[in-house]
């Protein structure tokens, strides 16, 4: 085994058990580019699920700021010891990534620690900026530096599309906690608040909630789709192939979402990466 190879396997054990879709993504990118989009997706897999292995929001904000820590240069004596953590500074030096992205990475994610509501669509764009979309700008940076930069407008509509998306497949889960993830101007367009769409009672409105944030998560995948990406850098854009198909189902099931997921099966979205990555296309 190769040194390269002793360096990535941890974070693809990460990337197979956290975050599936984004692990098969990596094995269609190039050879030579999966260390660093392994540690890249890996250390995005980390923060996304913080909230999932706490209790209260500051043991996440503590482990949020140990990785903060470690981009900004001071890391805790064990991190360097962590595979991941090692290969994403790996990858920061190798190709010149901006820290300062991945600590607004972080930052952005003690949204998901609260059970706070974005205020409007504007704060969820910024949300989805700071994490979905610099990832994919992160992930083609490494791909080609050049070809990233023609592409980073697509980037952030494909990266907004993708959040609301997976915010669509979570919304079961994110009711069971208190969260809605559907910003206030949107609920109170369709006469609602944060606690009578968690009550789940006025399926009508909540149907109309939903449906304006599909249309809106769907206008972004629109402009996304409306410009031809490199071939260089489309790697970094294959999970957004799995967008599309969520958010229509998300429109056709309306209130029932709040109760039955709509996730699709491991074997059809792994069609739909592959055929993403063949047609270079989502």
């Amino acid at each position: 085994m190769t040194q390269q190879d002793t360096t990535i396997d941890p974070c693809l054990t990460t990337l197979r058990d956290t975050d599936r879709d984004r692990y098969l993504a990596c094995l269609l990118a190039p050879a030579d580019k999966r260390p660093a989009l392994a540690a890249l997706y890996a250390f995005n897999a980390e923060i996304a699920r913080i909230r999932d292995l706490v209790r209260e929001p500051l043991p996440g904000e503590v482990r949020m700021q140990w990785w903060r820590d470690l981009l900004e240069g001071t890391p805790h004596g064990e991190s360097l010891a962590n595979p991941v953590a090692s290969a994403l500074l790996d990858a920061v030096e190798a190709h010149k990534l901006p820290r300062q992205t991945l600590i607004n990475m972080i930052e952005a994610r003690i949204f998901d620690l609260y059970d706070d509501v974005f205020e409007d669509r504007n704060a969820l764009e910024g949300y989805a900026g700071e994490t979905a979309s610099a990832l994919i700008q992160l992930a083609s940076i490494v791909l080609s530096p050049e070809d990233a930069v023609r592409n980073a407008e697509t980037a952030g509509h494909a990266g907004v599309a993708q959040v609301m998306a997976g915010m669509l497949l979570l919304m079961p889960l994110h009711r069971r906690r208190g969260q809605v993830y559907i910003p206030g101007d949107m609920l109170a367009a369709a006469g609602l608040d944060r606690e009578t769409f968690l009550e789940g009672q006025d399926k009508e409105r909540i149907s109309a909630a939903i449906e304006i944030f599909c249309t809106h998560a769907q206008d972004h995948l629109a402009s996304a789709r409306r410009v031809a990406i490199a071939k260089s850098v489309f790697p970094a854009f294959i999970p957004v192939a799995l967008a599309g198909s969520a958010i229509s189902a998300a429109k056709r099931a309306g209130a029932s979402l709040l109760e039955k997921p709509i996730q699709p099966s491991q074997l059809h979205r792994q069609w739909l990466l592959a055929k993403a990555s063949f047609l270079k296309r989502f």
